[in-house]
């Protein structure tokens, strides 16, 4: 067994890790290097500050606090369809249609929260798209203080950057909803400094969940990495609207 910590840093909710932050670290602290991808699935709130341990098994590895299954990591061996990319100035655009704006029931979420210190999250702004419903588009630019010293993104970054906009392709404002389970697929790492285009769809609603794809593009167009995500509907953010 082994052990890992989710830093307060990266929150979601006021209280709990961040869905894509979290599982991007579950995934590789407890993976499956040899397939393209791994599922996680969470069973609890990731807490924060807090020493979870990894115990690693041959098809299920478990994220624990205590007894307590925070997660689990399964193997994935199909393949995540990619959301298409949309011109940059049109993802640019879609920074003025953010519902964020109104009302964000996770005011101070690392990836989309509007309420962070300048420079301390993605700040990611997921607009709706003009006539294609369901679909969110941003632009992101990763900020020098979230690379290594050699440039690079740690993964678990993407997979933040690929969670939060596919949250916002049914308005979370109205009906704030939590992570429940994700997987990426990380084909080339992005770089601090430059700009790329997130886009994100979902299905209908399925009673509390909807199921999501995402995607990380170059402004050129060429696809960086893609996400699968289900969402689950809560009652209320960390402060319900009056």
């Amino acid at each position: 067994m082994s052990e890992l910590v989710i830093p307060k840093r990266f929150n979601g909710p006021a209280n709990s890790g961040n869905g894509g932050y979290s599982c991007g670290v579950f995934a590789a602290a407890a993976g499956f290097p040899d397939l393209p991808r791994s599922v996680v699935t969470l069973r609890l709130p990731p807490p924060l500050h807090t020493p979870l341990t990894v115990e690693r098994g041959e098809e299920e590895s478990r994220i624990l606090h205590g007894d307590a299954v925070i997660a689990t990591v399964t193997p994935g061996a199909d393949q995540i369809p990619a959301v298409p990319p949309v011109p940059v100035e049109t993802a640019e655009e879609c920074h003025a249609r953010y519902q964020g704006h109104t009302y964000h029931p996770f005011p101070t979420c690392f990836v989309c929260g509007l309420g962070r210190p300048e420079h301390d999250g993605l700040a990611l702004t997921p607009g709706p798209l003009p006539g294609r419903p369901r679909e969110v588009a941003c632009t992101w630019r990763p900020d020098p203080s979230l690379a290594a010293p050699d440039g690079t993104l740690d993964p678990a970054f993407v997979w933040a950057a690929l969670d939060c906009p596919s949250g916002w392709t049914e308005d979370l404002s109205a009906r704030p909803r939590v992570l429940g389970r994700m997987s990426a697929q990380i084909h080339t790492l992005p770089s601090a400094g430059e700009r790329y285009v997130i886009t994100a769809s979902s299905t209908e609603p399925e009673g509390r969940k909807i199921f999501s794809h995402s995607s990380l593009h170059t402004e050129a167009g060429t696809l960086l990495a893609v996400a699968s995500a289900t969402w689950i509907t809560v009652p209320h953010g960390d402060t319900p609207p009056a």
